[in-house]
């Protein structure tokens, strides 16, 4: 396979005479980036090249404009922390923690690729698209990173290291449900800077935080700075100073709040639903769900996807063409309403469907069918379900200690959240003249479920009224 050599350093550090081989960029999150020989190759390809047409944050810019930055800024930025982490680990400690050139290099592949395999659309490909087409058959953008970081050391002949290479893929999975054991006990640490399957702290999250919330126009209060410039391994894992337990809460908190207001916007998931929609009926001619096996064939599926099937002038791409149409000119589905499940109906709660909310409607007038409605399950949480991710963290007192613990946010504060998870359903309409009945069948649904309605107002009359002659 490739360029795999067995005992060689090319996962190791530059000399600083190799510096003048380094390049740089100028990000707008982080300044300068320098970027070392191994890494330029990986990103002087087509397959790295093709994240600057993913955007971060899918089709969220049809409602924030400034949404456009790229899946390949995001991963020079994770890059770029991943290798200011282990640097700082390194400088603190580097003799006590036997950290080397080739584990420096290694961190700071795995946040350089750790996105190569991302889907078009941020996760809408494939939470939303594929599930459907797919017939159960399970796909993740971490596993097809894998596929593709081989298919890039074999075609481009990428001089490096096996034992390396494979540290990489395991690092990109480490917080993967399905991840594997790790090749070594030792330095276990290093797993958890790009993706943390220990406690969620990882340096993915620190870029896209910022990045993502800058992008928006949206205030950051969350300083990662912080946390890389007070993190300590104790035990083979990297704990943090206690006084920051407030700053690893706002990490936690201003990505549920990213949730809530940008990524899981109504209008955002209306545009979501219909782009989906037009996937879906652009699948049988265009194939695209059959590119997802093949990393020689994946690498060319983009976000062009929209302006190929928007401007293909083929008869079998008319429907979907007529819902890009629709998309741009703002006739969206129609967001009729939401309401969060109740704290002591969690436990229980099941996905709502169309189907219960067409079981809602009663008798007289129009009858509503699945395709003229779209129900959104939002889980809103702090990367734990109901459960506390600051319960898995461990801190320390100071930096002479040797002990790590963890804390009980009643330690801290009685003003944090008690409970860590909330549920929102949202049903829209996909015909405009249709809100005032699909908003009735709701209402119905939440009194026949929880008697009364859960929604904190009643969906608008100018909405309800709208109709199309």
């Amino acid at each position: 396979m490739g360029a795999f050599r067995n005992g060689g350093s090319n996962c190791s550090s530059a000399s600083m005479e190799d510096r003048r081989l380094w390049k740089h960029v100028h990000d707008n999150v982080h300044g300068n980036i320098y970027l070392d020989p191994l890494s330029l190759k990986f990103i002087d390809t087509e397959q790295f090249q093709r994240l600057r047409d993913l955007k971060q944050l899918g089709l969220a810019h049809m409602v924030y404009p400034g949404a456009v930055h790229s899946r390949f800024e995001h991963s020079l930025g994770v890059y770029w922390l991943a290798g200011n982490a282990i640097g700082k680990l390194k400088a603190n400690q580097g003799l006590e923690l036997d950290i080397d050139h080739s584990d420096i290099q290694t961190v700071k592949l795995a946040g350089l690729l750790h996105d190569v395999g991302h889907g078009p659309f941020s996760h809408l490909f494939e939470r939303e698209f594929l599930p459907k087409v797919l017939n159960g058959f399970e796909w993740s953008h971490e596993d097809m990173s894998l596929k593709m970081i081989d298919s890039m050391v074999d075609e481009h002949n990428i001089d490096i290291d096996s034992g390396c290479l494979k540290k990489v893929k395991e690092m990109i999975i480490a917080s993967s449900e399905n991840a594997p054991v790790k090749t070594s006990k030792e330095k276990l640490f290093l797993y958890d800077i790009v993706a943390n399957g220990r406690n969620g702290i990882d340096v993915d999250k620190f870029d896209y935080i910022v990045r993502d919330s800058r992008a928006c126009g949206l205030g950051c209060n969350f300083q990662f700075e912080r946390l890389l410039d007070t993190m300590q391994v104790i035990d083979n894992e990297i704990c943090y100073r206690a006084k920051e337990y407030l700053t690893v809460h706002k990490l936690f908190y201003t990505r549920a709040d990213l949730h809530r207001t940008v990524y899981t916007h109504a209008k955002v998931k209306a545009i979501e639903f219909m782009f989906v929609d037009a996937l879906l009926k652009a699948d049988n001619y265009l194939h695209i769900s059959s590119f997802i096996h093949d990393p020689s064939q994946y690498w060319k599926l983009d976000d062009s996807i929209l302006k190929t099937i928007e401007t293909d002038e083929a008869d079998e791409l008319k429907e979907s063409r007529d819902l890009i149409r629709r998309i741009r000119r703002r006739d969206l589905y129609q967001f009729c309403n939401e309401f969060t499940v109740p704290k002591d109906k969690l436990d229980h709660f099941k996905y709502v469907t169309t189907q219960d909310i067409i079981c809602s409607q009663k008798s007289g007038g129009v009858t509503l069918r699945e395709e003229d409605i779209a129900v959104s399950n939002v889980k809103i949480d702090l990367t734990r379900g109901r459960n506390n991710p600051l319960e898995r963290i461990n801190f320390f007192e100071d930096y002479d200690s040797k002990e790590k613990f963890p804390i009980s946010k009643d330690q801290i504060s009685h003003l944090l959240p008690a409970c860590n998870q909330d549920m929102l359903v949202r049903v829209y309409s996909k015909k405009p003249e249709l809100v005032e009945v699909v908003s009735e069948a709701f209402e119905n649904f939440q009194l026949k479920s929880y008697g009364m309605k859960a929604q904190v107002h009643g969906t608008p009359e100018r909405k309800r009224r709208r109709t199309f002659l």
